[in-house]
Parts: structure tokens; C-alpha cells; sequence
């Protein structure tokens, strides 16, 4: 579980969630910001810019999954 603290999405957060995304695939990610649109925000530049997809959001906590490009763990059933 990684924490976004008061500098927000920075370039090192970013590369610390693309390596956790890479080893684990579904993360947590706690986020600070006491106010909801701004912890949406958040949420969201750091979805995108980690390339995952946001599958969860409740309260301050968001999962996220983005699949491993060398060893993918999680299978998703197709439609």
C-alpha cells in the first residue's frame, strides 16, 4: 500500500507505483487530501499517468491494476 502525501502526483510516486503495479499488478494507494474533489484528482493524474485502471475507490483508499508486462498474475475472464 503506498500513501500520496501533501506534494501529490510527483515524477518519483509515479515510478514507485509503475514498479509496484509491475510486481504486484493490484495495488492500494492511500490518499491524504481531505477534500473529495481534490482526492479525485489525485486519483485520477496517477491512474493515468501510471497507465492503470482505477478499480475501486472508498474514502481516502483507491485500488488500481494495471497488468504485468513480464509476468502477469491476474487473469481477467474475457466478455
Amino acid at each position: 500500500m503506498l500513501q500520496v502525501g501533501g506534494k501529490g502526483v510527483t515524477p518519483a510516486l509515479v515510478a514507485e507505483v509503475g514498479q509496484a503495479l509491475e510486481d504486484h499488478e493490484l495495488i492500494k494507494i492511500k490518499v491524504a487530501a481531505e477534500d473529495r474533489e481534490t482526492r479525485e484528482a489525485l486519483i485520477e493524474a496517477l491512474a493515468g499517468e501510471a497507465g492503470a485502471a482505477l478499480v475501486q475507490r472508498i474514502g481516502h483508499t483507491a485500488v488500481l491494476y494495471r497488468p504485468s508486462r513480464e509476468k502477469r498474475q491476474i487473469v481477467l475472464p474475457r466478455p
